[in-house]
């Protein structure tokens, strides 16, 4: 088997595309289709203050890596969601990561910025899973969103890039088609566009492949975290993923076809459905529909804290706060059933 590119022996074969590389030729790949991803929705240039959140795993590694090689100016974010020795593995392999490229940030002014969920909120992950009335997935979700974006405002970073790659979003993508959530699919975009008091939010890596961000991090001698996050046990995107692999054996291209072809032919056909006024958080002063964002709501639930008047513990505990969630949720890669099934559950 020989390099598409250069006909040296190769040591990755990406079926979708019909080609084999050899290690240069194929990280010369990765990183040209993340510069193709960039350009092709002006998500970012080179005097943009880029911050990538980092969990650990390869694609959010994978993507700093490729981010600061290719001279941009990024740095990273990593948020500490209490899960045990997951998280304290994590953790350690995120500031490995940023100590071995120090110079790497130092020439483009990045660092690694660290947030600590119980630290600065009061809960961890397996806490609001216990004390919520949300899914842990659903929390998850709407923590990461929320600081990602807190952090991005206050530190000065212009854009939030995140590691979701052409599986994650093919996944979702089929997850919330199955059901027709529109209002998911309108939302589902390479690009999120700023908003008064949200910061841009993009993800560079839609054109590649979990497979090729994996070889990706291995070529490049990344240490990450292997194993699965101990929480996502039952979460049906990993079922909607191995459905998309089973197509992909028989079909190579298919979850680009599906996901591209969308992007390309399908997004215009839809719109959002909800373009509600946002005010800023009574509490926190982030952008919401309501007068405390579903954030403060979801903490004060979990701490046992008042928030407001009465009604606003109603909605807090669940109630009229449902809408504001789900849309909320809906700019995360996070498939609507992770949301719907705590819906169908009460």
């Amino acid at each position: 088997m020989r390099c598409r590119r250069c006909r040296e022996p190769a040591v990755v074969e990406v079926r979708r595309h019909n080609a084999a590389f050899c290690r240069d030729c194929f990280l010369h790949h990765v990183r040209e289709q993340v510069r193709r991803a960039i350009d092709a929705y002006d998500m970012f240039g080179p005097k943009d203050r880029v911050l990538v959140a980092v969990s650990g795993g390869k694609d959010s590694l994978a993507l700093w890596d490729i981010l600061l090689d290719l001279g941009y100016r990024a740095s990273g974010l990593y948020l500490g969601l209490g899960i045990g020795d997951y998280s304290a593995r994590s953790a350690e392999v995120v500031r490995r990561f940023a100590e071995e490229r120090r110079e790497a940030l130092e020439a483009v002014g990045g660092e690694l910025v660290e947030v600590d969920l119980a630290r600065e909120h009061g809960f961890d992950v397996p806490t609001a899973g216990r004390r919520g009335s949300r899914s842990t997935c659903a929390i998850c979700g709407l923590s990461k969103r929320y600081v990602f974006n807190r952090a991005a405002l206050e530190r000065g970073y212009d854009v939030v890039a995140t590691g979701h790659n052409l599986d994650d979003e093919a996944a979702t993508l089929l997850g919330n088609v199955l059901r027709w959530q529109t209002g998911y699919i309108a939302r589902q975009a390479p690009v999120l566009p700023a908003r008064e008091g949200m910061v841009k939010k993009v993800k560079p890596l839609y054109r590649l492949s979990e497979r090729e961000t994996a070889a990706y991090s291995f070529l490049r001698g990344i240490d990450y975290v292997v194993e699965e996050c101990p929480l996502v046990a039952g979460n049906t995107q990993l079922r909607y993923k191995e459905a998309l692999n089973r197509l992909e054996a028989a079909s190579p291209g298919t979850k680009a076809q599906f996901l591209l072809g969308f992007l390309e032919r399908g997004a215009a056909l839809f719109r959002a459905e909800d373009d509600a006024e946002l005010r800023p958080c009574e509490a926190c002063g982030q952008p919401t529909t309501a007068r405390f964002c579903a954030f403060c709501r979801a903490r004060a639930q979990i701490l046992g804290e008042r928030l407001g008047t009465p009604a606003d513990q109603g909605e807090a505990a669940g109630g009229s706060s449902d809408r504001e969630v789900a849309r909320e949720l809906a700019e995360e890669v996070l498939p609507v059933e992770i949301y719907a099934a705590e819906q169908a559950a009460r």
